[in-house]
């Protein structure tokens, strides 16, 4: 149940960032559905490795600013999701970071509402 509302949380922080940042475009509300479930598994499979490499790259800056970090790591995880994806378009990398930080400001807060 966690896995659903995780989901769905995801689902419409990328539907309200895209409504919001004229440089995210999503198709539809549906297709946020698919561009969340996407992302997810992306983060899931992916977001440790980068998360790694940023630690060990920075010699451990990275985790003194995480928050910084975690912008980085989604606007990576969108663009990729953007190449995924014919449902989601992004216009620039500097878009992705943005979206990023939305998305991570919108998620953190619905999640907290629950």
């Amino acid at each position: 149940m966690d896995i659903l509302i995780d989901w769905l949380i995801l689902t419409v922080a990328v539907w309200m960032t895209a409504a919001i940042l004229p440089g995210v475009h999503v198709k539809s509300f549906g297709s946020a559905f698919g561009v969340a479930a996407i992302f997810g598994l992306l983060s899931w499979a992916l977001g440790w490795l980068l998360w790694t490499v940023f630690a060990i790259g920075t010699l451990g800056l990275a985790v003194l600013l995480a928050f910084i970090t975690r912008w980085i790591i989604y606007a990576i995880l969108l663009t990729i999701t953007d190449k995924l994806s014919d449902s989601l378009k992004i216009d620039s990398f500097g878009w992705a970071v943005g979206a990023g930080a939305m998305m991570s400001i919108l998620g953190t807060a619905a999640q907290r509402l629950t």
